[in-house]
């Protein structure tokens, strides 16, 4: 074949496997094609997502008893019978509710065991309507129980459903389901779903205190048609700061299960821009591809046979496919690909297609592509950082063209690449060239196999590099359509997660794509050492950067679809009797500004504790009037002494409507013991006796109570005698817009309310001093 020819469906090859790996992983979304009642309907789901997203229904709002009774509706008129659990919850890092979870129960002909479908009904804190989190996942059970039902098939399994409530205040819900709940006993495995963006493919991650053979050998024969895992997966969300209610089931209850959640457009987590316009219904689609076959399969299986001893790596593949080995086949497989690669060395030596020169040699490039690929990615972002402040006000640290950020990461890496590799060719056979890549593909996935034993597949790479390495000391002219084909896996395996990375992590981790980008430039070594003009695809690559530079220039403005982020807040000091505004923000915008003015003052206000996960604290201070917000009531009671320890009930009476209050510690004291509305708290004890909340990492914060009304704080301590302790009440309440004492009008289109902080909110701080 024409060497030409043979390089253009090369090149071409390379850009269907890219396509492939984006189109062949969710499921087409036609709107006239689930008229079927036996069939699950996005359309009809989407209706759900509709009646619940209409607005912000976080717990304590109007909207949340609304999304409450719509939900019980439905089930109702599936002629389910519908049952509510409410009661205070305090967990482990100090956060009281009072959670309102949703349970219905579909019995089958077993004795007794469940399959529980679960998901939240509560959006995020003040602003978020919850389209996707969790509004998709409350349409997909609804929509998928409505056809399980339709069809009317015989189970063995009860089918428990619920809809917990308080999972974003702190999966409260799920715990009084554990702790409180009869039916808990009776659960064996759970399936939950869940968003962290609102578009792209739902990963399945699973969560199991064992280990996890049989319940991906059980995932498999389920037929989910369009499956999207791996092992790796799992091993990452893992070490995210995001726990879901699979989670406490886990731990609370030894419940093994399957998360599924979607990370796509992660610029709409927890925000005013989590709309059902906004939901991909592919996405949506996805969830009940997930949902009808696992329901059907594990309405029948055997629940309690889920348990392993033994784990396997696994991923899935485009087309549907999976791939599955024993934990147990790690290390084998990583030692028998050292032997052959050492094997093919000696064996390419004394064939005299590699010279040792060019092995060693073979480090240089490799090096400098990844280092300096690495080191310009980083530089280039913070550069764009520089350039453009307001990228700063995206808590999530994903801005709304941060995919053409991803894009020009990866052309960065990929003209480094080239030209570092064009620059250097002539003292270096291709073939000679190869071997130090593939020692580095060992030498990671040796890595992995000590350190993140989920990733431990990337050793299928290095095989299909050793093939490749065999026919390169073969052939003088290898074949290029084998060489790409060979080099295929690296795209299928590598590429989703160089993409999903930044998305879930961030664009601050944008230089590992860099660098991630430059390993899989490695594994097309056998492929690309052969073409003659490497400087030209640099030289595309570079181009391709620049275009993708502009493009992402283009998009980086705010505008009405994407709404610049932005807070404010108004705190009274009730010890200093002064009131202020203050921000987060990083800049002062039009709407900021009638409150701090074009020269804005730095806050140095000592209130880090107003922060966020992502280390968002009080940035800009202004003065402002201080006006009559009704004061909490506070009493506190002495009870009786024992030998050594002084009894003490504390009592917090808001007289207003409130959504929040924080406690704080300003004293080093120890609490012997500390009751909040009856809950002992639990799980959180240091040394023989001593209190010791785990939220003292939050700037010695004792407790947030999440108010749904105006019940009482009621809090029962005991401390040594002559402690004399001292908190610090905030008492919030989102009404800081359209408040009529303060003016403060509602924002411009074209921005939204800060997500992730206490925003929109009067705040009251109060200080109570015990001094008996």
């Amino acid at each position: 074949m024409n060497t030409k020819l043979s390089g253009l469906i090369a090149f071409l090859l390379i850009i269907v496997a890219v396509w492939l790996n984006f189109n062949f992983q969710q499921p087409d979304y036609d709107p006239d094609s689930s008229n079927s009642l036996t069939q699950f309907s996005t359309s009809r789901a989407f209706e759900h997502v509709e009646a619940l997203a209409s607005e912000p229904h976080y717990v304590g709002s109007p909207a949340h008893s609304k999304a409450r009774n719509y939900i019980v509706d439905q089930l109702q008129e599936m002629g389910l019978e519908v049952q509510t659990q409410e009661a205070y919850s305090l967990n482990k890092d100090g956060v009281l509710a009072r959670p309102q979870n949703i349970l219905a129960r579909i019995d089958g002909s077993g004795d007794g065991d469940a399959l529980i479908l679960m998901t939240h009904y509560d959006s995020a804190m003040h602003s978020s309507y919850g389209a996707s989190d969790a509004g998709s996942g409350v349409a997909t059970i609804l929509e998928g129980v409505r056809v399980f039902l339709k069809k009317n098939a015989e189970h063995e399994n009860d089918i428990i459903l619920l809809f917990t409530d308080a999972e974003e205040l702190g999966l409260n819900g799920a715990s009084l389901f554990i702790e409180d709940h009869p039916w808990a006993e009776d659960v064996k495995l759970a399936l939950n779903f869940e968003a962290r963006g609102s578009g792209g493919s739902p990963y399945m991650l699973l969560e199991t205190n064992g280990k996890n053979a049989r319940l991906i050998e059980a995932f498999e024969k389920a037929g989910v048609k369009y499956p999207v895992t791996n092992s790796l997966y799992y091993s990452i969300y893992k070490m995210l700061p995001n726990d879901t209610d699979l989670t406490v089931l886990r731990e609370e209850g030894d419940i093994n299960g399957y998360n599924f959640a979607f990370i796509d457009d992660h610029y709409d987590y927890h925000t005013a821009t989590d709309i059902p316009k906004n939901l991909d219904k592919k996405t949506l689609k996805h969830q009940g591809e997930y949902l009808m076959p696992l329901l059907s399969y594990f309405s029948n299986a055997e629940l309690n046979d889920l348990s392993s001893d033994r784990d396997l790596i696994y991923l899935s593949l485009p087309f549907g496919e999976m791939i599955s080995y024993p934990f147990a086949w790690i290390n084998p497989m990583l030692v028998l690909a050292g032997v052959i690669f050492l094997a093919l060395i000696v064996y390419g030596i004394r064939r005299e297609r590699l010279k040792l020169t060019g092995i060693l040699f073979g480090f240089i490039p490799m090096i400098l592509s990844l280092v300096v690929s690495g080191l310009l990615v980083w530089a280039f972002w913070k550069f764009c950082l520089f350039i453009y402040p307001e990228y700063a006000e995206m808590e999530q640290g994903f801005t709304y063209n941060g995919y053409w950020y991803i894009g020009i990461a990866i052309f960065l890496a990929l003209s480094v690449c080239f030209m570092i590799y064009h620059l250097l060719r002539r003292s270096l056979r291709t073939a000679s060239v190869f071997v130090a890549p593939l020692f580095l593909w060992l030498i990671i996935s040796a890595l992995m196999a000590v350190y993140l034993k989920g990733a431990s597949y990337f050793v299928i790479l290095v095989y299909f590099g050793l093939l490749q390495l065999f026919v390169m000391i073969r052939q003088e002219k290898p074949n290029r359509i084998l060489m790409v084909l060979l080099s295929w896996p690296a795209i299928i395996i590598l590429l989703p997660f160089i993409w999903s990375l930044p998305v879930a992590l961030g664009l601050k981790l944008l230089f590992v794509t860099g660098i991630l980008t430059s390993l899989l430039f490695f594994l097309f070594l056998p492929l690309f050492g052969y073409f003659r003009r490497l400087k030209s695809f640099a030289v595309l690559s570079f181009l391709t950067f620049n275009v993708l530079i502009f493009v992402a220039h283009y998009y980086s403005d705010f505008s009405p679809e994407r709404p610049k982020p932005n807070s404010l807040v108004y705190l009274q000091d009730l010890d200093q009797d002064v009131a202020n505004w203050y921000s987060y923000d990083h800049e002062i915008d039009e709407w900021t500004s009638q409150f701090f003015g074009e020269d804005a003052e730095a806050s140095s206000h000592a209130i880090a504790n107003f922060s966020s996960k992502y280390g968002s604290s009080f940035t800009f201070k202004a003065e402002a009037p201080k006006i009559n917000i009704p004061e909490p009531g506070v009493i506190i009671e002495k009870g009786p002494d024992s030998l050594d320890r002084q009894n003490y009930m504390l009592k917090i009476a808001p007289n207003r409507d409130i959504n929040k209050i924080e406690l704080f510690e300003t004293k080093d004291v120890d609490f012997e013991s500390f009751r909040v509305n009856g809950l002992e708290a639990k799980d959180v004890y240091l040394g023989e006796n001593a209190f010791h909340m785990f939220t003292r990492r939050w700037k010695e914060r004792l407790l947030t109570y999440y108010a749904s009304n105006r019940d009482t704080l009621r809090i029962e301590f005991s401390i040594e005698k002559g402690d004399r302790p001292e908190f610090v009440v905030y008492e919030s309440a989102y009404d800081l817009i359209g408040n009529e004492k303060l003016k403060v009008k509602e924002r411009p289109q074209g921005m939204i309310s800060r997500p992730f902080v206490l925003n929109d909110a009067t705040i009251l701080k109060k200080t109570i001093r015990i001094n008996e």
